[in-house]
C-alpha cells in the first residue's frame, strides 16, 4: 500500500488538548491515513506535548503524522515529516536537517512549475489548492480539477489536493488524480467526524482500491 494516499486531515486552529485528540481519534478511526498538526501559536511546551500525543494515536492507527512548517517540532516529537509553505524553510535546508527518512511535503498552490521544481528537489509529495472556495483561506489562489489532471499526467510525485473539500465533493477530486485529499473544516466541522472520514475513505477504496 502506498503510504502517501488517502484522507489527509489537518487539525483546526484553536482546538487544543483533549478536544484535539478526540477529533484526531475520530478521523483516524474513520480511515485517515495522514494527519497534519497545524498550530501557529508560540506555546512550545503544549505543542510538543500535543504532537507527541498525536504521534501515538497515529502509530496506533498505522497513520503518518506531519508537522506544519516547524522542523524543530518535527524533530522533538518524532513525527514522520513536515509540510512546507511559501514562507517556510526551503526544501534543501529542511532535508539537510531532517535527513532522508522523513517525509517533506511542499505547497505548490496553482503553480505546476513549482511542483516540478519541488519534485526534482526531492519532495515526497506536492500540494495543490485551493480546489474549491475555502472558508479557511478565502483569499487563496484557485487550482481546479484540470490542474490536478495535468499534474497527474506530468508528475510521478504523490499529490495532495486541498481547499474547500468535503465528503460531498471529494469524489471528483480523487477521480481527477489526487493521491490524497486534505480536509480541515470539511472534516472536523462535521457533526460525525468518523463517519465523514469513513465516507472519504470509501471513495478512495472504490476509485483506487486503497487505502
Amino acid at each position: 500500500m502506498n503510504r502517501l494516499s488517502g484522507l489527509y486531515a489537518i487539525t483546526m486552529d484553536g482546538i487544543q488538548g483533549g478536544a484535539l485528540l478526540a477529533q484526531a481519534e475520530a478521523a483516524l478511526g474513520g480511515g485517515c491515513r495522514i494527519l497534519q498538526y497545524r498550530d501557529k501559536s508560540s506555546d512550545d511546551q503544549r505543542r510538543s506535548e500535543e504532537a507527541r500525543a498525536l504521534l501515538k494515536l497515529c502509530q496506533a492507527h498505522d497513520a503518518i503524522l506531519i508537522i506544519n512548517d516547524d522542523l524543530d517540532l518535527c524533530l522533538r516529537s518524532g513525527a514522520q515529516g513536515v509540510h512546507l509553505g511559501r514562507d517556510d524553510p526551503d526544501l534543501q535546508s529542511a532535508r539537510r536537517r531532517l535527513g532522508g527518512d522523513r517525509i517533506i511535503g511542499v505547497s505548490c498552490y496553482n503553480d505546476l512549475q513549482l511542483a516540478h521544481t519541488a519534485a526534482a528537489g526531492g519532495a515526497d509529495y506536492v500540494a495543490f489548492g485551493t480546489i474549491y472556495p475555502s472558508s479557511t483561506k478565502p483569499a487563496a489562489v484557485n487550482a481546479g480539477l484540470e490542474l490536478l489532471q495535468q499534474a497527474k499526467s506530468e508528475l510521478d510525485t504523490p499529490m495532495v489536493a486541498i481547499g474547500g473539500i468535503t465528503p460531498e465533493n471529494a469524489y471528483p477530486v480523487i477521480q481527477a488524480g489526487a493521491d490524497m485529499v486534505a480536509m480541515i473544516q470539511g472534516l472536523f466541522g462535521q457533526n460525525d467526524i468518523q463517519l465523514a472520514a469513513s465516507n472519504v475513505t470509501r471513495f478512495f477504496q472504490s476509485i483506487r482500491g486503497n487505502p
